[in-house]
């Protein structure tokens, strides 16, 4: 009977979970950046279109609604704002700190269709929802048909 010895560097879970630790640090590499929509984007969004425009809504949970602001030039609409957190134990270490804090500005461009500047926001519940309506002459009218 042969007798063979364990090496750990052919283990190959240590090998896969590795992997996975070097990918995961690769994507959040600041140098690879994935475009607006990358690793660490805030707030978070989801835009989609209704009958009337596009309706932006971003999560942005336990922010104070005077502090965001919300800016349309052009087909940029802006959201800005602020997240302070203010721990009861405050001058005590962190076990783990995962949630970011700090000033933050995203901006997402829109098409032509849309008309920033009569954008309308609200906030309820965390989530920060902004409908921006179509413009004029992006919306369907009718054509009247004349006799001759």
């Amino acid at each position: 009977m042969a007798l063979l010895r364990f090496d750990a560097s052919l283990d190959p879970i240590a090998g896969l979970l590795s992997l996975q630790d070097q990918l995961e640090r690769f994507m959040r590499n600041p140098a690879f950046a994935a475009g607006l929509s990358g690793y660490g984007v805030y707030p978070p969004v989801n835009i989609f279109e209704s009958t009337e425009g596009a309706i932006v809504v971003a999560e942005a949970p336990g922010l104070d609604p005077a502090k965001i602001g919300v800016e349309g030039e052009g087909r940029t609409l802006t959201i800005k704002g602020e997240r302070v957190f203010e721990p009861n134990g405050a001058g005590r270490g962190y076990h783990r700190r995962e949630l970011n804090e700090g000033k933050f500005s995203r901006s997402i461009q829109l098409p032509e269709d849309y008309d920033v500047s009569r954008a309308e926001a609200s906030y309820e519940a965390g989530l920060l929802i902004v409908r921006v309506p179509k413009a004029e002459r992006a919306k369907p009218r009718q054509i009247a048909v004349q006799t001759a």
